[in-house]
């Protein structure tokens, strides 16, 4: 009976620290992650339209297309 009695005591002092929070709060918190979120993609997708516009990285596949579509012209052939 000891070891129940003492987990449940670690249970009760790692439950203390918890606080229920609302649906309002968690939708707030939520909606300010999704905005923090999509701000730091838009900032990388910015960065890396100036890279590739500088020359200072390569181009992928699809950026390439996207950019310079006369490379994949194949009415030469």
């Amino acid at each position: 009976m000891g070891a129940e009695e003492e987990q449940q005591q670690q249970m009760l002092e790692n439950e203390e620290g918890k606080r229920p929070i609302s649906s309002a709060q968690f939708l707030a918190w939520k909606r300010q992650k999704e905005v923090d979120a999509s701000a730091k993609r838009a900032e990388a997708a910015q960065k890396r339209a100036e890279d590739l516009s500088s020359g200072t990285v390569k181009m992928n596949g699809r950026e390439l297309f996207i950019h310079e579509p006369w490379v994949f012209d194949n009415t030469l052939y």
